[in-house]
């Protein structure tokens, strides 16, 4: 994936520092550790400002938010994005802080090639990383064995099932199965197509409904515009609690994630 340019130095600058993190780390395995963690709690995984661009552009090319943009973006409305954006702009700061990594195209139960993921050598040895779920830890990536990794959100494993694929299950929830790894570099013209068709109008993933989702206070929130009345939910060792949304639910959605009000009163609009 060397064709996938770095982010510029003054962008991953900005991005280290909104990470509160003051100077350029080393590419370590800690250092990544720390990064999906400081991601996790700083970017929302939301499809808010997708739904928001689909109903102001007429080409799908005008709507994907790719390296830079997805991080102006961000710094601008407190935006996020869904899995193709999302771990493309973690990418270029991974490629900027000397990673050595490739993104990869996965499957989700029988529906092939809908998710993406990255895949980063440390010392000989693969790691799934994935902010576009997200996975909260990182996790070995053995051919041989199940590897299994745990932090205070969420408990995972990571299961070969062969020809360089692997079943990655969230043991903490009751839909444990998540999706299949698919351990092949994408090229990144090949990547960039897949992220801009997922825009189609007739069919484009998380366009018909908004989905938000981030850590706050070390606890694990989402929203989702299907559950009526609306709630926020909040997640406590597996199990979720419902809180109903009183007055504004933009105002509450923005209050909550920390996306710009504007944005998210315009994706309700655009659902009707």
């Amino acid at each position: 994936m060397r064709e996938t340019k770095p982010l510029p130095p003054s962008l991953c600058l900005r991005v280290l520092s909104r990470f509160g993190i003051s100077a350029c780390p080393p590419p370590t395995l800690e250092t990544l550790q720390e990064l999906v963690t400081r991601y996790t709690r700083t970017v929302p995984w939301e499809s808010a400002s997708r739904i928001m661009r689909r109903a102001r552009q007429a080409e799908s090319a005008d709507c994907a938010l790719l390296g830079e943009a997805f991080w102006e973006s961000h710094f601008a409305r407190g935006s996020g994005g869904t899995c193709y954006e999302s771990n493309y702009a973690f990418f270029g700061l991974l490629r900027w802080l000397g990673y050595d990594a490739y993104l990869t195209i996965n499957d989700m139960g029988e529906t092939v090639g809908c998710h993406s993921a990255i895949v980063v050598l440390i010392e000989g040895r693969k790691y799934l990383v994935d902010v576009g779920f997200p996975v909260y830890v990182i996790l070995s990536i053995d051919a041989e064995r199940e590897t299994r990794a745990e932090c205070p959100l969420m408990d995972y494993s990571l299961d070969p099932k062969g020809g360089k694929r692997y079943l990655l299950r969230r043991e903490s929830l009751a839909r444990a199965h998540s999706f299949t790894l698919r351990d092949e570099p994408v090229s990144d013209a090949d990547y960039r197509a897949i992220a801009i068709h997922d825009y189609r109008p007739d069919g484009g993933q998380f366009l018909n409904e908004i989905v938000i989702q981030k850590v706050v206070d070390e606890r694990l929130w989402r929203f989702h515009s299907d559950v009526q009345p609306y709630v926020l939910q909040e997640f406590v060792n597996g199990d979720r609690r419902d809180h109903a949304i009183a007055g504004d639910v933009a105002d509450a959605l923005s209050n909550q994630f920390g996306i710009a009000r504007a944005v998210l009163a315009e994706a309700m609009a655009a659902l009707g």
